[in-house]
């Protein structure tokens, strides 16, 4: 593109419209109402996005299509789908309660609000949002007048254009003229930000950017979108509370929002983006942005990059800041990046110093504290730099990787396209030079051709868990021990002190899934407030005038389900008790587990780890929502490290989810087909990752950048082609 800009091919102000263009063609709905009966729904039109009102499909799936003996069916009523006014702008209409994905929509709804002057904001919408110099029309809100002094996406690119022509300093702007639709919880001052919630605040554009929106700017790059999302990053649950779930929600809800709307999969318009960053992935994938900012608590990054086969580089917990958004957890809390390439990715990351002092530090985030300054690199261009370029036929030399087997064990029929797809990737990662060394479990084969670890996770669990979480070794799952050793106590001091020595066994199924895997629920213990924190934090410092804590929030908004309701109601209740144990047990976990992990890493002279992403394809949106028995894949969370992760192939067949009846017949169950369906078009995607300990950005960097060289797999989705008069 810079190539482009400076040899007088391309103007900046054509690639922002060339974008908005492909958000005309592509950014519309792509689901249907999954009704009682299946009569049309009423037609009614949406929001203004790209210059024209949104229009709804008005055929409707009646339930009976999705789920067998609806008939026999005795539980609560459903949330039916349905076509309902907003809360933020009562003339336009939204989806409400359930839906299902359209086969080959042809769009894929995945950028919530586009910064085109006159629909980026609700509260300054249409000529409230004239530009200066013409009057703005009677009942005006006044906040209007300081929010239209800012110029929209495309008047920013035609600015940068008259101001550096054919010659922008890449040195000082490495982002120049990237536009960029980032994850809608960072907030920009020049659009809606509400985490695509149904929100009527004050004013729905903040006063303040986010830091990292801020430095993107600073670096060149134009927002010109934000991307759709699971509301408020999937909302964290359910805490509990008196509020109930009247009308329950049957199927899978996908990646959606109340004011976005549910976002599609570009490779299969009805199957699922994963959450919470599901917007981000489509985008980039479909070619809708350049590049998005994503966010992850547990797997919000993770999930939509392996879904759509897009790079993600997460850097470790600190490095970029989270100061100006709308989290989940605030100790677990991540930015990520989203590209097409793990140089692009790259790129940005070098982007997010503070161009004045160099450092990744931010004051207004006491996190970006936290990344010692020793690990980090300090010369500009220095991730770039990492990035191997194509060519040389051992780039991956005297890498030492290791492999953890229990993430790639098979546990169901569906398991095994992803699990063998990522598992012959690793030759060709021998082939470029690297030395694979496996870290083995009986539930799956010992590869003979690959040194095994001499140390692994569970001789690290041994070593750390009886004195840093003996708590551990009491987990009960529905009231029985999950760990036990015959002849052995192993809560008392005798067993903690003879395992930690390898003087007795560790117990068969403490191993990495179930380590790695949040703890059974403990009805004793006193529950953390996390998201009833953060939020409130968020609202308080963002200062509107209308929606400034829970309360006003939520008499303020619309969910888009009763799950949803719900749940919002429940965190408004949820009072902090300050007696919880919680985040401190998340910050011990943390620690434990991270020298665990570095230790099999030093022990084994490794590099860093590769595995599968996780081992669940796309599943349909408004389908059965199968559950996954192998846990384990949220590591990079609960460690806080940095993460690079690149497409690794398609999938040719799924084993889909089914619907089963329950015996009282009150609810739907999920189980696995017995018999997989063919894909069409490429497949479905999965990608393959790389992870190592705090600090390792450039070498994972590196070894992704070396990957990807080699074998190119990333396709774009044929449907979301060039649109007319696009090269």
């Amino acid at each position: 593109m810079h190539d482009a800009i400076r040899s007088g091919e391309v103007t900046c102000k054509r690639i922002v419209e060339g974008y908005v263009a492909r958000a005309k063609a592509y950014n519309g709905m792509c689901t249907a109402l999954v009704t009682a009966d299946g009569r049309k729904a009423p037609s009614v039109m949406g929001r203004v996005v790209v210059g024209q009102a949104r229009k709804f499909p008005t055929e409707t799936i009646a339930i009976s299509r999705i789920v067998p003996d609806f008939g026999k069916y005795s539980g609560d009523t459903p949330d039916y789908g349905r076509m309902e006014k907003t809360a933020s702008d009562p003339s336009v209409h939204q989806q409400y309660g359930m839906v299902a994905g359209i086969p080959n929509a042809g769009q894929v709804n995945a950028l919530e609000v586009l910064n085109i002057r006159g629909e980026r904001s609700v509260t300054c919408k249409g000529k409230f949002d004239a530009p200066p110099g013409q009057p703005l029309p009677a009942g005006a809100p006044t906040v209007c007048e300081e929010f239209r002094k800012q110029p929209d996406a495309i008047e920013t690119a035609a600015a940068m254009d008259a101001r550096y022509g054919r010659k922008p300093d890449l040195k000082a702007m490495p982002l120049y003229c990237v536009p960029m639709a980032n994850k809608s919880i960072y907030d920009s001052t020049d659009m809606r930000t509400t985490a695509g919630a149904d929100v009527n605040y004050g004013m729905d554009a903040p006063p303040k950017d986010s830091t990292l929106v801020s430095r993107l700017r600073s670096a060149g790059a134009i927002i010109y979108a934000e991307a759709n999302e699971s509301e408020y990053n999937a909302g964290s649950g359910d805490p509990g509370g008196a509020a109930k779930v009247e009308h329950p929600y049957i199927g899978a809800g996908g990646s959606r929002s109340t004011w976005g709307g549910t976002i599609c999969n570009p490779y299969d318009t009805e199957r699922e983006t994963s959450g919470s960053s599901g917007g981000s992935g489509v985008a980039v994938a479909a070619n809708l942005t350049m590049c998005s900012i994503c966010e992850t608590t547990g797997g919000s990054c993770r999930g939509p990059a392996n879904y759509q086969s897009v790079v993600m580089v997460v850097p470790t917990k600190g490095v970029i800041s989270f100061a100006g958004s709308i989290g989940a957890n605030p100790y677990q809390d991540r930015p990520g990046i989203m590209c097409r390439s793990v140089k692009d990715a790259a790129t940005i990351l070098d982007a997010f110093r503070d161009q004045t002092t160099g450092s990744y530090f931010d004051p207004r985030d006491p996190f970006t504290a936290a990344p010692p300054r020793a690990v980090l690199p300090t010369e500009p261009g220095a991730f770039v730099a990492a990035a191997t370029r194509a060519g040389g036929s051992k780039p991956l030399a005297g890498v030492r990787l290791g492999v953890i087997r229990e993430l790639y064990v098979k546990s169901t029929p569906g398991a095994a396209a992803v699990s063998d797809g990522v598992n012959q990737e690793l030759q060709v990662l021998k082939d470029l030079g690297a030395e694979l060394v496996e870290d083995v479990t009986p539930e799956y084969p010992d590869d003979p051709l690959m040194l095994n670890m001499t140390f692994g996770f569970r001789d690290a669990f041994a070593e750390i868990l009886p004195f840093h979480m003996p708590e551990t070794f009491s987990w009960k799952k529905d009231g029985k021990p999950m760990f036990t050793v015959p002849g052995w106590d192993v809560g008392s001091r005798k067993y903690l002190v003879a395992v930690s020595a390898h003087k007795a066994p560790l117990p068969d199924n403490m191993n990495f899934r179930t380590i790695f895997a949040n703890p059974p629920p403990n009805p004793d213990e006193v529950t953390g407030y996390t998201f009833a924190f953060q939020f409130a934090q968020y609202l308080t410092l963002r200062g509107d005038s209308r929606v400034y804590d829970w309360q006003t929030l939520n008499a303020n908004a619309k969910y888009y389900n009763d799950v949803r309701r719900a749940a919002m109601k429940n965190w408004e209740n949820k009072e902090m008790d300050i007696r919880t144990n919680a985040i401190t047990y998340t910050i011990k976990r943390r620690d434990a587990l991270r020298m665990a992990m570095t230790k099999v890493l030093e022990q084994n002279r490794l590099d860093a780890f590769v595995n599968p992403v996780n081992l669940k394809l796309q599943g349909k949106i408004g389908g059965a929502q199968l559950r996954t028995s192998n846990d384990g894949f949220g590591y990079g969370a609960m460690l806080g490290i940095p993460e690079v992760f690149v497409p690794a192939g398609f999938a040719g067949s799924i084993y889909d989810g089914e619907f089963k009846l329950s015996a009282d017949g009150k609810k739907y169950e999920s189980v696995e087909a017995a018999a997989p369906t063919r894909l069409g078009g490429v497949g479905l995607p999965y990608n393959v990752g790389f992870w190592a300990e705090p600090g390792q950005e450039a070498n994972l960097i590196r070894i992704g950048s070396a990957y990807e060289a080699a074998t190119h797999h990333r396709k774009p989705p044929p449907a979301f082609g060039p649109v007319k008069g696009q090269p």
